[in-house]
C-alpha cells in the first residue's frame, strides 16, 4: 500500500476587494494554486508530483500569498492548468488504493472545498490522516499542532527544499512520515484525535481534573454565556456552580473561580476557537482550587479595574484654524 503525502498552496482574496465579495456556489477559504505530493512506499520515497493551478475565481494573486510562496501571477498564467485537469492528473499519478497524509487539517479541507466548488467527487479523499497527530502520539504525546520545522528538528532532518512550496513541504513531510510507524498510527488515530480535540493547546497548570470540548456555538458571546451558565457545573456532582468573575487572557482564553455549594471552589479555564463552518468551539478545563491556581486568579483580579469604575475616554477636541486677520484683531484688542 502506498501513502501519498500531499501539500498545497492556495490563494485568498484581499479583504474588501471585489474578489472577496464574490458569491460562489460553495464557500471556500482559498482557491488552490499549487499541488505537491510525494509517494511513500515501505518507508521509502518513491516518486514526486507537482502541478500549478490557474485560479478561476480569485484570479488576482494576494500579495501576501505571493510573498510567502514566491509564486507570481505570470508563473500561474504560463504554467497553470485548470483545477479539474490538475485533479485528473493528480489522481492518475496517485493510482488506486492509496492513503493520503498531510501536515495539518487545512490541506484536505481546502481540497474538498475546491472539489465541491467544481462539482467533482470527494469520496477518493476519505482515506486521509493528519500526520501531526501521529507524530504527537509517537513522540512527546502533546496535543499541540507542531510546525513542520519543529518535527524536522526532532528527527534531525535538514531542510533541502524550499519552505511554503507545495512539493518542498510535501517532501519534508514525507521524510518525517518515513520515520513514523504509520500502520500503528492509523490504528491509534482516533485516540490521538480525541486527545487533540480535548486538549487546551497551551500552558496548563497542574491539577486538571476535568476537560471537555463543546461545539456549535454561533459566536463567542454565546459560547461564554454557556460556559458561565448551563455548562458551569461541578466536576464532582454535576450541580450548577456559581461564578465569581471571568477574566480574559491572551489567545481568546478566559478564567474564572467557580464554587459548588457542596464541593467548594474550582479554577476554570476556557479557550475559544473559530471553526471552519463559522461556529465557535469552547475547550473547557476544570482544576482543583490549589494555592497555585488561586494565586493565578488573584493576580489577575488585583490588576483588573473594579466594575463600574472605568472612566470614559475623554474626547480630543479638534483644533480649529483661525483666520490670521481674526488673530490680529484679537491681539490688538
Amino acid at each position: 500500500m502506498d501513502y501519498i503525502v500531499l501539500d498545497m498552496e492556495w490563494n485568498q482574496p484581499w479583504p474588501g476587494s471585489p474578489s472577496s465579495k464574490k458569491v460562489l456556489p460553495v464557500q471556500i477559504r482559498g482557491e488552490i494554486i499549487q499541488m505537491g505530493a510525494v509517494r511513500l512506499t515501505d518507508r521509502e520515497l518513491n516518486g514526486e508530483f507537482q502541478i500549478m493551478v490557474r485560479p478561476k475565481y480569485y484570479r488576482r494573486l494576494n500579495r501576501r500569498v505571493s510573498k510567502l510562496t514566491g509564486i507570481k501571477e505570470s508563473r500561474l498564467l504560463a504554467e497553470g492548468v485548470g483545477f479539474p485537469e490538475a485533479v485528473d492528473r493528480f489522481r492518475q499519478w496517485c493510482g488506486e488504493n492509496v492513503i493520503f497524509l498531510t501536515w495539518g487539517f487545512d490541506d484536505i479541507t481546502i481540497l474538498r472545498e475546491n472539489l465541491q466548488l467544481y462539482g467533482l467527487d470527494t469520496d477518493w479523499t476519505e482515506r486521509w490522516y493528519n500526520a501531526q497527530m501521529i507524530f504527537n502520539a509517537q513522540t512527546d504525546g502533546s496535543t499541540s499542532q507542531k510546525a513542520l520545522k519543529t518535527a524536522m528538528a526532532y528527527f534531525e532532518i535538514e531542510a533541502t527544499r524550499p519552505a511554503h512550496d507545495a512539493l518542498g513541504d510535501a517532501y519534508h513531510t514525507a521524510l518525517i512520515c518515513a520515520r513514523l510507524e504509520l500502520e500503528r498510527g492509523m490504528r491509534e488515530y482516533d485516540k490521538a484525535l480525541e486527545n487533540h480535540d480535548n486538549g487546551f493547546h497551551g500552558a496548563e497548570v497542574p491539577g486538571c481534573i476535568s476537560r471537555h470540548v463543546y461545539y456549535g456555538y454561533p459566536d463567542r458571546k454565546s459560547a461564554m454565556e454557556a460556559m458561565a451558565g448551563e455548562e458551569n457545573r461541578c466536576p464532582v456532582c454535576g450541580k450548577p456552580m456559581e461564578s465569581q468573575r471571568w477574566f480574559s487572557q491572551r489567545g481568546h482564553r478566559y478564567m474564572d473561580l467557580a464554587e459548588c455549594a457542596d464541593h467548594g471552589k474550582f479554577f476554570i479555564r476556557v479557550r475559544l476557537s473559530d471553526q471552519s463552518d463559522g461556529t465557535v468551539r469552547a475547550s473547557r478545563l476544570v482544576y482543583e482550587s490549589s494555592a497555585q491556581t488561586a494565586q493565578t486568579y488573584s493576580r489577575r483580579a488585583d490588576t483588573a479595574e473594579p466594575e463600574g469604575t472605568r472612566k470614559p475616554r475623554r474626547r480630543r477636541r479638534k483644533s480649529v484654524k483661525r483666520n490670521p486677520e481674526e488673530k490680529k484683531t484679537t491681539a490688538e484688542t
